[in-house]
């Protein structure tokens, strides 16, 4: 499966990394919803008769305990205005927002993506951009690694607040954040394997720096797991709202809209570092 891929400049050096919203990605998770254990007894019963490794029953542990959170979470946001369950969701909410959006976007990068397409808009360097791609991957290898097994050291500590008779939100949360960062981790991996250099390169024609970067690029490489395409239409947005504060909240939201990308996750990277 390809993965749209869009990079743009929103204000200095701070870049916006999304991934494009695809229905075919969103109909594979769903289906992939659907065939993950509902129950304990079912998830132990395809676990014992899994022949695969190790590593794919910690898949599947990982998407079954995903789908009960969700659920939790639909549960959460569909309660009555002023209870209990609804000023939980509404503390979760602010907690989602202080997330970084490079850890929402490596998370975007799902093991079934075989390859990416990257938009950005031609006045940047080609190369560049493909290099702060690969640094974003590998740097999210380092950062959501070290995470992701301080989160886990946290689960025990914050079981002792089950005695409370109130739900335990900090086991709960503390169990979100080691599942994203280890999905994070996982999408950094792929998606610093699928823009390596190791892989072979397609470039639109039409560039003379496209073209420059394409003739170096020997004839062996013939199927690509990344693929540059600059964008006319993704510049026109951005030089028309040209300035020295950046790209406004309305320009970054019009190509949101236009390319289908998180609007939420696109306007953190103006005031991210």
């Amino acid at each position: 499966m390809r993965a749209r891929l869009v990079v743009f400049p929103v204000k200095g050096r701070n870049w916006c990394f999304s991934r494009s919203v695809d229905t075919s990605s969103s109909a594979a998770a769903d289906s992939a919803s659907a065939h993950t254990p509902s129950g304990l007894r079912e998830l132990c019963t395809k676990i014992s008769n899994n022949s695969d490794p190790k590593q794919s029953n910690a898949e599947l542990l990982i998407d079954f305990v995903s789908n009960k959170m969700n659920r939790a979470w639909m549960g959460l946001e569909k309660a009555p205005e002023g209870t209990f369950k609804n000023k939980i969701h509404g503390l979760g909410l602010r907690l989602l927002a202080r997330v970084k959006p490079s850890e929402m976007f490596l998370k975007s990068i799902t093991k079934e993506v075989s390859s990416v397409e990257i938009t950005y808009p031609p006045s940047l360097n080609a190369r560049l951009v493909r290099r702060r791609l690969r640094h974003v991957a590998k740097r999210g290898t380092i950062i959501h690694r070290k995470y992701f097994y301080g989160s886990v050291s946290l689960l025990p500590l914050t079981t002792a607040f089950t005695v409370l008779p109130l739900p335990n939100i900090p086991f709960f949360w503390i169990l979100f954040r080691t599942y994203s960062h280890w999905r994070a981790l996982q999408g950094s991996e792929k998606l610093l394997e699928l823009v390596s250099d190791s892989s072979a390169a397609n470039v639109n024609e039409g560039e003379h720096e496209h073209d420059k970067l394409k003739d170096a690029i020997p004839d062996r490489f013939v199927s690509s797991t990344w693929v540059l395409q600059p964008s006319e239409q993704l510049e026109g947005l951005i030089q028309h709202d040209d300035g020295d504060d950046g790209l406004s909240k309305s320009t970054i939201s019009t190509i949101c809209k236009t390319f289908n990308l998180n609007a939420i996750d696109a306007l953190k990277y103006r005031n991210s570092m």
